[in-house]
């Protein structure tokens, strides 16, 4: 029998700083854009697939944390770095497995929440993101580099015939 491997501890990084305080991320959810088309002869449409959607990754910490407030606002489309890493086994065997996600975007979003006083804080952020690299052990599953027309996933090059079309070698 098989049993999902488990997120036992995570850390993550921001822009080189451990964020002791982090305590959730969403990564980035994969999507693409698909629009219906129904040719002439055809019985019902089809979903051409016109790209891929936005990249977002969202995360809360416990308090509130000045390095990622001044963060905000920053000029650069891959201006924030972040680096989160993860630990998940599988307890049918106790095989533990390393889990490591790059991004590279800007702080879109900062919510520093209700604040009362004797009362937990929470902050809340949502990034931009134009680079995804997400591993397992090692092995690369996805890697987007959106402003260089680049995107691995299981390592096939999705976009390489497009690049090459277009002279961007």
């Amino acid at each position: 029998m098989s049993f999902p491997e488990k997120l036992k501890k995570a850390d993550l990084f921001v822009d080189g700083r451990w964020v002791a305080e982090h305590t959730s991320v969403t990564l980035p959810k994969l999507g693409r854009k698909l629009e219906e088309f129904r040719g002439g002869g055809m019985d019902r449409p089809v979903k051409v697939d016109m790209g891929g959607e936005a990249l977002e990754a969202e995360w809360a910490c416990g308090g509130w944390v000045r390095d990622l407030i001044m963060g905000f606002g920053h000029e650069q489309l891959e201006g924030i770095q972040m680096r989160f890493t993860a630990a998940a086994q599988d307890d049918a065997t106790g095989a533990v497995h390393s889990w490591e996600a790059i991004l590279g975007g800007r702080h879109e979003e900062i919510d520093l929440g209700e604040s009362k006083a004797g009362e937990d804080t929470e902050m809340k952020g949502k990034t931009a993101v134009v680079f995804y690299q997400l591993t397992r052990d090692g092995e690369e599953l996805v890697y987007i580099d959106v402003l260089n027309a680049i995107e691995r996933i299981g390592g096939v090059d999705r976009m390489e015939a497009q690049r090459n079309a277009l002279g961007r070698l």
